[in-house]
């Protein structure tokens, strides 16, 4: 009984989130100020109804031509003067006219349709890159894009099924429980309700019980899969400790178990389609056997016959897909709510609502008492205090977790801090908007990550708009023009995913001149030359040298030879300022940055 009730608030749990999603779609379909859309939401919904009434006419027109070719008594369209050819002929364009009406509601909501899967998914995608980098460091980026596109895919489907199956289903089964309520008496209507009923609570049962076999199915298929998977890709492991049939006895293990997921899958799928199938002969052989008693005590005519048996058959057609359906639509509620609980996560960094634009006039960056930590209980920053003048290159170094990096990504606010304050040019960074902050500063970051598009591409990303001229201009000032032009295709290469086509120190230099491109008064440099070997980063030294010119620069690193001659050296431990100074005045006070000095040179005494 405890795992009924359970089972039974699951469902109603799953009933009300469904609803929940539907009600979030709807704004999309009816969008404020778009009188457009509303127009063609109106019309497909007054032309859907129009091919409903004419699909419940249309067997009207066959009965009475049956009745007109065998008349005992002149029947209404025969005193009209259509005759049985003419009540064919009525027949067939009624036909064609539901089914011309049903496309014609198809190709004008397509655009309403399509339009709201378009603003759903520009909003994911948007919302997504306004939350925070707290956000994205646990999240998979594949489980990003899976959420996006089975989310769409699930609204394409829901509106689909729900607007043209589901919906037409319950309009036509409305009106032929009213005709035959009103022509042929109340228990017609009866047999075809209580029929309707029972087959739909036994679809949406079964269907339960089937999506749970289903996911087992599912599940032992994926394991199977793994398995094969992992054994092929240590394929020489296997080799070497002789483990062929280990492996094969653990795939033919999976695989049992799938098969016998997958027999209780057809077996129970034979179980629902002939349960359907009792269900609505039942239903249909207890109409038409009501209906024959009329025909022979003469209340009805043949042609009610054939009506009646035509209204059976034709609500019998959209019901077989219903168990179908209704598995389709409870993925799609599911799928789709993974999307809306996405679009309900909060952004952790937002602009105030009369945050100004950040006017950067010399480019002083102040950090004043800093307080800060990815986790409430662990503090990263403990209070640290630095002025970084106009146009004055500081680098920060220390040791791992030290919190270097902290730093750059309070600077560019991928978070806000906990106490205290950071401000350019007098200005704290949480008064004003993050697009003009993320315009003044400029990045090159320890491992430049490139588009899986072109060279041009990469490099104009810095200002898009910047002309050809502009963009050469910043590749020879990274030393990478002379390279893009040997390359077969020039500027028009491909990097590939990442930039993997182009070695460590070219995507750097490709880096390096974008953010020239930009040119921003404020320069970050985290570690931009760490992941490269000795001699590829004495080369792009030079280059960011030539680029820290007239700008203020913010270096954090970790190959200290590389910021010996920096204005200012600030050294960090456990998140508080231990030494700062220059390289010449550190190495005399014999303190921490000498005794990271000495261990480097030690390490690399090429460095």
């Amino acid at each position: 009984m405890r795992r009924l009730a359970k089972t039974d608030e699951n469902l109603s749990d799953a009933r009300v989130q469904g609803w929940s999603v539907i009600r979030a779609v709807l704004p999309y379909l009816w969008p404020e100020g778009d009188k457009g859309v509303k127009i063609r939401v109106v019309t497909s919904l007054l032309a859907l109804f129009l091919s409903q009434i004419i699909a419940v006419v249309t067997p009207i027109f066959f009965s009475q031509a049956v009745d007109a070719l065998a008349p005992e008594e002149p029947t209404a369209a025969t005193y009209l003067g259509l005759g049985a050819v003419g009540l064919v002929l009525a027949y067939g364009f009624t036909r064609v006219l539901s089914v011309g009406l049903q496309q014609l509601r198809d190709v004008i909501f397509t655009k309403v349709g399509q339009g709201a899967l378009r603003a759903l998914a520009l909003e994911t995608f948007t919302h997504i890159h306004r939350l925070s980098m707290r956000y994205h460091i646990t999240r998979k980026t594949g489980g990003l894009s899976r959420i996006i596109e089975r989310g769409v895919k699930g609204v394409e489907f829901l509106l689909r099924f729900l607007l043209f199956s589901v919906g037409p289903l319950i309009v036509q089964l409305l009106m032929i429980a009213g005709v035959l309520f009103f022509n042929f008496g109340v228990w017609y209507t009866i047999v075809v309700v209580i029929t309707i009923a029972i087959y739909v609570w036994f679809t949406f049962t079964v269907t339960e019980w089937r999506v749970k076999i289903r996911k087992e199915m599912n599940d032992q298929d994926t394991d199977a899969n793994q398995k094969a998977i992992d054994s092929l890709l240590n394929f020489e492991t296997v080799k070497y400790f002789g483990a062929e049939k280990w492996e094969a006895d653990r795939y033919n293990g999976a695989m049992h178990n799938y098969m016998l997921a997958a027999i209780k899958t057809n077996y129970s799928l034979a179980f629902l389609n002939f349960g359907q199938t009792v269900i609505i002969t039942a239903g249909l052989v207890g109409v038409m056997v009501m209906a024959a008693f009329g025909v022979e005590n003469g209340t009805l005519t043949v042609g009610d016959f054939v009506l009646v048996n035509a209204y059976m058959i034709q609500i019998t057609m959209p019901l077989n897909f219903l168990g179908t359906v209704y598995r389709e639509i409870r993925q799609a509620l599911i799928d789709m709510g993974g999307m809306f609980e996405l679009l309900s996560q909060p952004a952790e960094v937002v602009d105030k609502p009369a945050a100004n634009v950040l006017k950067v006039q010399g480019g002083e960056v102040v950090l004043d008492d800093v307080y800060f930590g990815y986790d409430k209980e662990r503090g990263i920053l403990k209070g640290v205090s630095l002025t970084v003048k106009p146009g004055q290159t500081v680098a920060i170094v220390g040791s791992s977790g030290s919190g270097k990096s902290t730093i750059g990504r309070l600077l560019f606010r991928f978070y806000d801090v906990v106490g205290g304050a950071m401000r350019i040019d007098g200005q704290d960074l949480r008064d004003v908007t993050q697009e003009s902050l993320h315009a003044q500063v400029g990045v090159v970051p320890q491992d430049t990550v490139l588009f899986n598009d072109t060279v041009h591409y990469n490099i104009a990303y810095g200002r898009p708009t910047a002309s050809e001229d502009e963009i050469i201009a910043a590749a020879k000032a990274a030393k990478i023009h002379d390279f893009i032009v040997s390359l077969p295709d020039g500027y028009e290469t491909t990097v590939g995913e990442r930039g993997l086509k182009l070695s460590g120190g070219e995507k750097q230099r490709v880096g390096i001149a974008r953010t020239l491109l930009k040119n921003p008064p404020i320069l970050l440099l985290d570690e931009a030359t760490s992941a490269l070997d000795t001699q590829t980063e004495m080369e792009i030294q030079a280059e960011l040298k030539a680029m820290a010119q007239g700008r203020t620069v913010i270096t954090i690193a970790h190959r200290l030879s590389t910021i010996a001659d920096a204005d200012l050296i600030v050294v960090l431990e456990d998140g508080k300022i231990v030494e700062q100074g220059t390289h010449d005045g550190l190495l005399a006070s014999d303190g921490r940055y000498a005794h990271l000095w000495n261990r480097q040179v030690e390490e690399d005494p090429v460095a």
